[in-house]
């Protein structure tokens, strides 16, 4: 049996970053997590039976990071979002990921009609329950907001265009997006057998019938309960 794995970046930085904070901006070390937890999809159990699957490829989406200049809206600071702590690992990682045998980068776009500044949650909270009063909110208060744009559409041309071709038996999705549910569709009404990968998160009850199966590759920590983990 041949396996694709694909791997939605942006929830996959995420769920990373919320298991292990020490590795935020370790590029490196989170390519070597995201190879590493697609191959273990590799290997699984059938009737007890232990088998290894051929990899087909492992694809990998994600955005090129913001590098606009932009003004603080508190402070009316100037920005350069191409010198960010952010923009700085992404582009490492997309760096170390292009060097990883049998992975594809693919990248979409960031869209510029919809970036913008926002409160951080909690203090946003925080002024609605008049906690806090305008006066008191500060340039650290506030964070910019991005949108992908064309990273899901590539996802699904890859899932139809695998399952159409032939060129896997298997594919493994790495997300926590429902979006994918045509897509998956297509792919098993072609005798793909469908695997989604949530990295602990809880799915929808409904969400089953679209999939053949469920499985995290990441060893969830032991300290950490089903109930504690964010959803993405």
């Amino acid at each position: 049996m041949t396996t694709a794995v694909l791997i939605d970046g942006a929830f996959f930085i995420k769920r990373i970053r919320y298991f292990e904070k020490h590795n935020a901006y370790n590029a490196e070390k989170m390519a070597a997590l995201a190879f590493q937890l697609a191959l273990r999809h590799l290997s699984q159990k059938i009737n007890n039976v232990k088998q290894h699957d051929d990899l087909y490829r492992i694809f990998f989406y994600d955005c090129a990071p913001l590098e606009k200049k932009m003004h603080n809206p508190i402070s009316k600071k100037p920005v350069d979002f191409a010198k960010s702590e952010e923009a700085i690992f992404r582009k490492a990682l997309h760096n170390e990921l292009v060097k990883k045998r049998k992975l594809a980068l693919r990248l979409g776009k960031l869209s510029d009609n919809l970036v913008s500044w926002r409160l951080k949650p909690h203090i946003m909270s925080d002024l609605l329950k008049g906690k806090i009063e305008r006066r008191d909110i500060t340039e650290n208060d506030v964070v910019i907001d991005v949108k992908q744009k064309g990273v899901d559409m590539k996802i699904a041309l890859d899932i139809a265009t695998i399952a159409l071709k032939k060129q896997a038996d298997r594919i493994v999705l790495i997300s926590g997006d429902s979006d994918f549910v045509p897509a998956a569709k297509l792919a098993r009404r072609e005798g793909i057998d469908f695997i989604l990968d949530p990295m602990w998160q809880n799915i929808p009850e409904d969400l089953f019938e679209h999939i053949d199966g469920l499985y995290s590759s990441y060893q969830k920590p032991p300290h950490i309960s089903q109930s504690e983990l964010p959803e993405a």
